[in-house]
């Protein structure tokens, strides 16, 4: 039977996903996470998963940029965007962006059966304005393009840079030293040919849900 991963960080949400699946799959293997730092953790733990259903909107996640890295440390792993954004550029965004599928948290049970079926039956599945909308833009692929040269931890460190964190709090938050978030820095600026760490948040920002509302973070020397 197929292994399922669920990341919401929702309960009700991830009860209500479980009680479809186990009427879809009996017997199917399904694991959590409510955040974005356990979801890593998840995957990594589980690298044969067949599926992941992914919100856009758990803690630790910046629009679709956990979704390009996800994509680009496992490959492998088919992801599903569950999301409460329902509008068709949104949906197509998480397409372009490497989703298989986008299911509307707006579904009704009937429905993410049939979406989930689909995908792990090797077919792409979203509502059919998803297909119709612009496709990303120029700018967001080449963002999503660079953050995917990023390690684990780079991306880690620039994800807490963009919640207007310095370095030294990133240090403390991950038990190493500011030297050594300082080097994180410098690399992550040079494979996103970025200057300072404004710019980079700036271009990790092109994959925000509203690109318009990225906060930009403390300067720092």
């Amino acid at each position: 039977m197929p292994t399922l991963l669920i990341a919401d960080d929702h309960p009700l949400f991830r009860e209500a996903l479980r009680g479809v699946v186990a009427r879809v799959m009996p017997g199917a293997s399904l694991h959590e996470a409510d955040s974005v730092d356990a979801l890593y953790t998840l995957v990594d733990a589980e690298p044969d998963a067949d599926l992941l259903l992914l919100d856009l909107n758990m803690p630790g996640a910046q629009g679709f940029s956990a979704l390009v890295h996800l994509r680009s440390i496992h490959p492998q792993l088919p992801v599903v965007v569950v999301s409460a954004r329902e509008e068709p550029a949104v949906m197509r965004r998480a397409l372009d962006h490497g989703a298989v599928g986008f299911i509307p948290k707006s579904a009704d049970a009937a429905t993410l059966a049939e979406a989930i079926t689909a995908v792990l039956d090797g077919d792409r599945w979203a509502p059919p304005a998803a297909f119709n909308a612009p496709a990303a833009n120029p700018e967001e692929r080449d963002a999503a393009r660079r953050l995917r040269d990023l390690t684990p931890q780079q991306f880690r460190v620039l994800q807490m840079i963009g919640s207007g964190l310095l370095n030294k709090q990133v240090g403390y938050e991950l038990g190493v030293s500011e030297a050594t978030i300082k080097a994180h820095v410098t690399a992550i600026l040079r494979k996103l040919g970025a200057n300072n760490r404004t710019q980079a948040v700036l271009i990790a920002g092109r994959l925000a849900l509203d690109p318009g509302s990225i906060a930009l973070p403390p300067d720092e020397d």
